[in-house]
């Protein structure tokens, strides 16, 4: 659970900001967007790989 706790002297849009620093820090949106729809194992399986090809294309760029 994130929380933020401000002061009375606080400002609310700071609090917001730091809270949504802290929601992208931790991952919780990125796996609320993952699980928003159901994938079939099969198309995670290609997703994977396909994952798999651009990291290993990129790193051959890069050398």
């Amino acid at each position: 659970m994130i929380e933020i706790k401000i002061e009375e002297g606080d400002r609310l849009d700071w609090a917001l900001k730091v809270f949504k620093r802290r929601i992208a820090k931790s991952g919780i949106l990125k796996d609320l967007r993952k699980k928003r729809h159901y994938v079939k194992p099969s198309e995670a399986r290609q997703l994977k790989a396909a994952a798999a090809r651009r990291r290993q294309r990129s790193a051959s760029r890069e050398r």
